[in-house]
């Protein structure tokens, strides 16, 4: 919009300019064109009664009388006695009647009075004849009008110059008079990125104008309604799952008491308390989860940093949930301690190794390895189906499945879990294609050295 604002004023200031510049070239044209043939003609008349009187003296001849009159330069004058039909030049080898426009010419030799404008060999002059009735004679002054020209020239040129540089500042006025008008505009952009990046108690402080005020007042009550509305769904979900625990517990229990008595149930029974334990499992597991992503949220459950060595870390936490035999690979950067909450650093790695054990069959790989910018990864690999691009994003959105894994286990928080602890940690979580085929999945951490 800036940008649109500027050209806009600059394209009104050059619109504007430019028609001042043609009023102002035709109104300068104008006058200096008609100040310069009164001048002449008043040069002309004045050089005739010079001719007449330097004839009434009689003490020149005819030829040294012309000889006498002062042109303009590159100008001429003559004169042509209707006696003896002769003409008399100030220069008559270069000019002579010849180089007057036939119709002035004519028109003052009949006993008249004119003047004309003409070119000869592309130059414009002016020429000027009056008839000296006293003498039976004509004179003739030619004015060359390429002084007039280069002035307007110069004028036309300024007036160009001028339209641009006025174009300029109306571009800079423009600028500036947007940026006044669109800082408020930009104040409500970057709350609302702060709102939507999960700054709830942003707002926005009043302005004196009314209408933007009005704008700022209306934002302000919609960020109320917003974190009203995910408090109270966080608030839901945190009372829900924890009112859940209870009921879920009771079935836990009652199911581990009729698993331990299955060989005194029928076969079918036995195949009924197998999906009820499984589900009841999943449902307890699920609750959890649930628990835990509220507290994550609710920015309740804190991050203690400690000395941790990432890649014996990993191991341990490997070997520890039965993947001990599964591929492990470590930079040597990454071996020594950096600050890391422990805890989370586990919970990331265990859902890491479920995930892939839940969707693709169990995991190939697990590495730790140095990222750009003083930052290590973690990423655990598989040999699965791998993960569309469509759906690299919202794999790690609640609840989601991707199309490979509809009918798998899992409650669908645990790559949630992994992501909101990366966050936590400063870090992210994404997933891109393994070599050979499958999926990686990454979590990269600010490497803190301890």
């Amino acid at each position: 919009m800036r940008a649109r604002v500027t050209v806009l004023f600059s394209l009104a200031g050059l619109v504007l300019a430019a028609v001042l510049a043609v009023f102002t070239y035709s109104l300068a044209r104008n006058q200096l064109s008609s100040q310069r043939e009164d001048v002449a003609v008043q040069q002309a008349f004045i050089n005739a009664r010079l001719v007449r009187d330097l004839l009434r003296t009689n003490l020149l001849d005819r030829q040294a009388v012309i000889g006498q009159v002062r042109t303009d330069n590159d100008g001429f004058a003559l004169y042509h006695f209707n006696t003896d039909g002769r003409w008399y030049s100030q220069s008559p080898t270069q000019f002579t009647q010849s180089d007057l426009p036939t119709a002035l010419r004519d028109e003052v030799l009949a006993g008249g009075y004119g003047r004309q404008r003409y070119v000869v060999g592309g130059v414009t002059y002016l020429a000027v004849g009056v008839d000296v009735a006293e003498f039976d004679v004509q004179y003739f002054e030619v004015f060359p009008l390429a002084p007039l020209a280069r002035s307007l020239r110069v004028v036309g040129g300024s007036l160009i110059v001028g339209s641009a540089v006025a174009a300029l500042l109306a571009a800079a006025v423009g600028w500036s008079a947007s940026r006044r008008l669109l800082r408020p505009l930009s104040r409500v952009a970057t709350a609302a990125s702060d709102l939507a990046s999960g700054g709830l108690d942003t707002r926005l402080e009043p302005e004196q104008d009314p209408d933007l005020d009005r704008l700022v007042s209306s934002f302000n009550e919609m960020a109320d309604a917003v974190q009203d509305r995910i408090e109270r769904e966080a608030r839901f979900a945190s009372d829900v799952s924890h009112e859940l625990r209870s009921p879920i517990t009771a079935l836990s229990a009652a199911v581990e008491v009729l698993d331990k008595r299955r060989d005194d149930l029928p076969e079918r029974s036995q195949q009924a308390l197998e999906v009820v334990i499984n589900q009841v499992r999943r449902f307890d597991q699920m609750v959890l989860d649930l628990l835990e992503l509220s507290r994550l949220e609710a920015g309740v459950d804190e991050t203690h940093r400690e000395a941790v060595v990432v890649p014996e870390t990993v191991r341990r936490i490997t070997a520890r949930n039965g993947w001990s035999s599964v591929p492990f690979d470590a930079s040597r950067r990454s071996e020594v301690p950096v600050l890391l909450d422990k805890r989370r650093l586990e919970r990331i790695v265990v859902n890491l190794l479920d995930n892939a054990n839940n969707h693709a069959g169990g995991p190939t790989r697990v590495a730790v390895e140095d990222g750009p910018l003083s930052t290590i990864r973690v990423a655990v690999e598989d040999s699965g189906p791998g993960v569309p691009p469509s759906e690299r994003d919202r794999v790690f959105e609640r609840f989601y499945r991707g199309t490979e894994a509809r009918r798998a286990v899992g409650t669908g928080l645990g790559l949630a879990i992994v992501s909101e602890h990366a966050s936590a940690m400063g870090g992210r979580a994404w997933v891109e294609d393994r070599r050979g085929g499958g999926a990686r999945f990454v979590v990269s951490l600010p490497m803190v050295r301890a």
